[in-house]
């Protein structure tokens, strides 16, 4: 049992770790990072229990359907809601790039217990291959949810544009992810260049958010 939570709890640490060390200003107070993780790991209880109901009860039985509604949309919701009304308007919350390791936290939170449930009912041999896809995966949704809530924080226009966006776009994603492990039959040719894309993505993200912040802690000085 030690090495499947060991196997679980690992890969969803690390890439917090290195998120989180890439905050250059003002680190975020580490019991705000620790909340913002608990929440991504308590989270996966109610959304499993939801999902649960929708599949018992046949309301959701399309592959469209359990890609972006039954898997997607729960998640991205209920992760961006909490950063949205509990994290967002926080004081330490306070340059663009928080909002990066706010989102990290929260999906590897939900990442790393989903994990540790997968490991424990499938066995730990498949701890490599969920470190590269969902938990990977999961840490870039909320990076880019991260980065749009943070832009539109700290930008004088268009707040409501970022908000939005940093709810859609990790929401496209994930359907589109979800969407491909469920109707390709060889997934691993789909999924790898997505993956690729994904990280590219996630990356630019956070290069982006780390200008940001340069120019906002500027304009503070």
């Amino acid at each position: 049992m030690l090495v499947i939570l060991s196997a679980g709890i690992a890969p969803g640490l690390a890439l917090l770790s290195y998120f989180y060390l890439k905050d250059y200003y003002q680190t975020e107070p580490v019991s705000v990072v620790i909340k913002a993780f608990l929440f991504g790991v308590f989270l996966v209880f109610p959304i499993m229990f939801l999902q649960y109901v929708l599949e018992t009860e046949h309301i959701l039985q399309g592959e469209w359907e359990n890609a972006f509604l039954w898997a997607s949309f729960l998640e991205e919701f209920f992760k961006w809601f909490f950063l949205f009304f509990a994290i967002y308007p926080h004081i330490a919350f306070d340059e663009p790039y928080d909002g990066i390791v706010y989102g990290a936290a929260v999906s590897l939170g939900f990442a790393t217990m989903e994990n540790i449930l997968y490991l424990v009912a499938n066995g730990v041999e498949h701890a490599i291959s969920r470190a590269i896809l969902p938990v990977s995966s999961h840490a870039l949704f909320g990076v880019i949810m991260g980065y749009y809530l943070g832009k539109g924080k700290f930008t004088t226009q268009n707040k409501n544009k970022f908000v939005f966006l940093s709810l859609f776009v990790p929401f496209l994603l994930h359907g589109v992810y979800d969407y491909i492990l469920l109707t390709q039959e060889f997934w691993l040719y789909w999924i790898m260049p997505f993956m690729v894309f994904l990280w590219w993505l996630g990356l630019k993200k956070v290069k982006s958010a780390r200008i940001l912040s340069d120019f906002h802690a500027s304009e503070t000085m």
